[in-house]
């Protein structure tokens, strides 16, 4: 579901706060098994993205919230910077009757070091069970050495399939205290704000076949299938429209149609959809190899781009970067039913692991995205996307963020000045 178009007072920008909202009220924005996405006015509720359970908000009243959270802090920095935002999380809990029911989970590398596999079996049926799911980060060098079917990061992509997160919505908005941190000229990246949505449970990543053969000369070869069926194609359309629909009505699709016959069918399908049923909005066509230069040497010519897994893997990276950081960035990832998947964009950084050096703020800012977007939390979300906000606006900067004049502190004194910006 989608919220409302009203920005944040300035302190409060969020990185997300003009990205997937109506422009009154706010609006309910639902999948359909049948029909795919549908809208109608909330009466007094704040709307919400798709894939939440509304029937354990219903049951629960204004002045006693609780919500189920499983917690996967992973690999690398993640126990780290996950440890930050469950203390946000409490605090903003006791400051908005808000009641956590947290489960941590093992996942990735250490899930690996524990059990043998990179997702248990308890972990899917835990964050199954549960209202949402908030992760840090996966993977290290550690692991790089395992079968690939072993590696941490299988855990990360069957935790997606299990969960049916489809959609990822990965945003690059630059914050006014970052601009000079972005590695761009400051006339290149001012008032960039674009939304990637990405496909994210199809394509090459989950393609069959693949493994490993020989070919006719007897040399050893590995192969991916890149497959996308007609319903896969128009879901993920109609997020990137309606997406659009809230922003400026601009839809790019990035493919490679040129080459691929996937991306034909993925042109065209997206193509019929626009005829049918979003003529409104404003749509273009884009080669990725094309979009991936054309996101560095102009990126403010984009709003909103929908596009396939690995192509969106890779441009939601590349445009992340225009902000100053991948630090300082949010995504969630949702479906039709069940628990949204919340996460920093950001990796698991096992070069700073335990070193007091990661930067936070990404991770709890996908804790606030998840009050909002997931339970409706409005002012809870607001409260700590101000506290970020506030920290910056004093100077204070991670190492990744550092830039002449601030203050550079650790992972720990950035988590004590948060708190003592939220208990302000």
């Amino acid at each position: 579901r989608i919220g409302a178009n009203r920005r944040a007072p300035s302190h409060a920008q969020t990185l997300l706060d003009h990205t997937m909202m109506a422009a009154s009220a706010p609006v309910s924005f639902r999948l359909s098994a049948s029909t795919g996405y549908s809208f109608r006015r909330a009466a007094g509720k704040q709307a919400r993205l798709p894939a939440v359970r509304a029937q354990r908000a219903l049951a629960v009243s204004a002045a006693a919230k609780s919500y189920k959270i499983t917690l996967l802090p992973g690999d690398g920095i993640g126990p780290e910077i996950m440890k930050t935002a469950r203390e946000v999380l409490e605090e903003v809990g006791t400051q908005y009757d808000i009641s956590f029911d947290f489960t941590e989970a093992l996942v990735g590398g250490a899930a690996i070091d524990a059990t043998g596999v990179p997702l248990p079996p308890e972990t899917l049926a835990t964050c199954q069970a549960s209202d949402a799911v908030l992760l840090a980060a996966i993977g290290g060098y550690k692991w790089d050495t395992l079968p690939a079917a072993q590696r941490p990061e299988q855990g990360l992509l069957g935790l997606r399939a299990g969960l049916g997160v489809f959609a990822n919505l990965r945003p690059a908005n630059i914050l006014p205290q970052l601009i000079d941190a972005s590695s761009l000229k400051r006339e290149v990246v001012e008032g960039t704000d674009i939304m990637v949505v990405r496909e994210l449970i199809g394509g090459i990543y989950f393609g069959k076949p693949k493994g490993f053969g020989e070919d006719e000369d007897g040399n050893r070869t590995g192969f991916n299938t890149m497959i996308y069926s007609v319903p896969e194609i128009e879901r993920i359309a109609r997020v990137g429209f309606e997406t659009a629909r809230k922003r400026s009505n601009k839809l790019c699709s990035v493919e490679k149609s040129n080459v691929l016959e996937v991306s034909q069918l993925w042109k065209e399908v997206v193509t019929r959809v626009h005829e049918e049923e979003y003529p409104d909005v404003e749509l273009s066509h884009m080669y990725v190899d094309n979009a991936a230069m054309q996101i560095i040497r102009a990126p403010t010519q984009f709003d909103t781009i929908v596009t396939g897994n690995i192509f969106g893997d890779i441009l939601s990276d590349a445009a992340s970067m225009l902000t100053g950081s991948i630090g300082m960035l949010p995504s969630a990832a949702v479906g039709t039913d069940g628990p949204g998947l919340y996460e920093p964009v950001h990796g698991s950084a096992p070069d700073i692991a335990g070193q007091d050096k990661a930067n936070p703020l990404a991770q709890v800012l996908s804790a606030a995205m998840m009050l909002r977007y997931q339970f409706g939390e409005e002012e809870a979300a607001a409260k700590i996307e101000k506290a970020v906000s506030d920290c910056l606006d004093d100077g204070y900067r991670t190492g990744d963020i550092m830039s002449e004049g601030c203050t550079q502190v650790g992972c720990v004194k950035m988590s004590e000045i948060l708190m003592a910006k939220l208990k302000a």
